[in-house]
């Protein structure tokens, strides 16, 4: 590219490598990170003297303190505390706040039962983590790599932190059909995407999302979607797994009469049948379709089309 910069840099690598190296940051993928980490803490506790391993446990909160900003220690609170008076929480919040994503139940709990293995959602956590989204010039968390529906993440980010819920559900809604789904088993390439994630771990976006669509329910918000008037047209949609059922709604909120015709006993096809209770709680699928039942959608159960009459 005929850079001048990079000319410098190639003739700083052939004169004084040492220095060459100082020139770049080397950002390593945080589990990756964690592990050299761990390897060359343990490293150190083997040769140290006893004298030494003293010292190092004395040093050991200073490296918490400094893990939380290079990004390696996941669902860490901040070790420096609050974020410093007069600063914009908003604008700091992944400074000030480390990631808390929805821990698991105890272990000793979950075997006794198949139900879902989350526990309930820390409502107090949320002002907190929509903070750590970061405003991006370039948002790749709903980007075609970060979210295949392009949900628009940073925006209902922002309503959350600011408590308006009620919008970031009608925002959240704009593109997503069936966030109760995808906020529980979408392995969540969007935070993989994040751009937090670079340096830090990503902002809990799996979690705010379903956070969201449950308030929702909780309020009321999600109501029956029947349109105002019929286009005439009849469609049938052969199958009732995630995508007939997000087909079916798209096509009843356009006026058309809809049927779904599903050949299991029951709706919901791979959400019902292919997704064990402990990720989703079929109560949460029978929950959605009695919406789309309001809707004015019909399901017809138990029917094999190409044998069976309908």
């Amino acid at each position: 590219t005929d850079s001048d910069v990079a000319k410098e840099l190639v003739q700083l690598a052939e004169s004084d490598r040492a220095a060459f190296l100082k020139a770049f940051t080397v950002v390593f993928p945080n589990d990756y990170k964690a592990v050299l980490m761990e390897q060359r803490a343990a490293a150190k506790a083997e040769s140290a003297t006893a004298s030494d391993a003293a010292a190092v446990a004395t040093q050991k909160p200073k490296k918490a303190a400094a893990a939380r900003y290079i990004g390696f220690k996941d669902d860490m609170e901040d070790a420096a505390g609050a974020a410093p008076q007069g600063k914009n929480y908003k604008v700091s919040g992944f400074i000030a706040h480390g990631r808390r994503a929805t821990k698991y139940k105890n272990a000793e709990k979950r075997i006794t039962n198949w139900n879902e293995i989350w526990t309930e959602h820390d409502t107090t956590q949320y002002k907190k983590q929509t903070s750590r989204c970061m405003d991006c010039g370039v948002p790749f968390c709903q980007s075609a790599q970060g979210c295949p529906i392009q949900n628009k993440i940073p925006e209902w980010n922002d309503l959350v932190y600011k408590d308006d819920w009620k919008r970031a559900y009608q925002s959240l809604s704009e593109t997503n059909n069936f966030p109760e789904f995808t906020g529980r088993v979408c392995p969540a390439p969007c935070e993989g995407a994040c751009v937090l994630g670079v340096i830090d771990s990503p902002v809990t976006i799996k979690n705010i999302e379903n956070a969201i669509i449950e308030r929702a329910f909780a309020e009321g918000w999600v109501a029956p979607n029947v349109p105002t008037t019929r286009s005439g047209f009849k469609v049938a949609v052969v199958g009732s797994g995630p995508a007939g059922l997000a087909a079916a709604d798209m096509l009843n909120r356009e006026g058309h009469t809809v049927t779904v015709i599903e050949r299991a006993p029951a709706a919901g096809g791979l959400l019902r049948y292919g997704i064990p209770n402990m990720k989703l709680d079929k109560r949460f699928v029978e929950r959605r379709i009695a919406v789309m039942e309001a809707s004015g959608i019909q399901f017809q159960c138990g029917v094999s089309v190409g044998s069976d009459a309908f």
